[in-house]
């Protein structure tokens, strides 16, 4: 790290716990990345999805017994 990030580094540790999240969320923001909010929104959109389709039957679902078992089997070769 440069000097000058390390300065940085240190004062924003200083902050209180509150401030220090707004910051992070401010710097990951500035770097495109989806927010917490985002990704929580995403998956339980994408859980919803996937009860949908097993309720309208479009895909039958697999034990997780079975999808370990498949598993096993291909890293085994």
């Amino acid at each position: 790290m440069t000097v000058l990030v390390e300065q940085i580094t240190d004062k924003a540790l200083l902050l209180p716990s509150e401030q220090r999240l707004a910051l992070v969320e401010r710097l990951l923001a500035s770097l495109n990345v989806p927010t917490q909010a985002e990704v929580d929104k995403a998956w339980a959109e994408e859980a919803e999805r996937r009860v949908r389709e097993v309720d309208e039957g479009k895909v039958t679902p697999l034990s997780g017994e079975k999808v370990f078992r498949d598993l096993r089997r291909r890293l085994a070769r």
